[in-house]
């Protein structure tokens, strides 16, 4: 059995975790509401890793900051956060690769500032 033959995408992990919202739609009306049929236990082990991770990691503290910035309220920010790490993870999972800082594009890009050109 191959890393992740259960979940074939992040977007499946993000789901079962519960960091992604809940969209139900019936002829013109549309809800978008709080995930609650989830691994509880999942959503609040990714939710603890993300809010705590962003006081250590650039990356994870820029996209906090944005999520912040556009309105969210601290826990909609952290599961938002939580669903990036989580792309990241499933990545690492299904390639059976640890997981690298430096290989992370995002958070180089953070790190090393651009070079100017000309």
């Amino acid at each position: 059995m191959t890393a992740g033959a259960g979940l074939p995408t992040a977007a499946s992990l993000a789901g079962l975790a519960g960091v992604t919202p809940s969209t139900r739609q019936s002829g013109n009306t549309r809800i978008v509401a709080f995930r609650w049929a989830v691994d509880k236990h999942l959503r609040n082990a990714v939710c603890n890793f993300a809010g705590d991770s962003r006081l250590s990691n650039p990356w994870a503290a820029d996209l906090y900051r944005q999520a912040r910035a556009r309105g969210k309220k601290h826990n909609h920010a952290v599961r938002i956060l939580a669903r990036a790490w989580l792309t990241v993870i499933w990545k690492c999972w299904t390639t059976n690769t640890p997981y690298n800082p430096a290989e992370h594009r995002a958070l180089q890009n953070l790190l090393t500032p651009p070079q100017p050109t000309g």
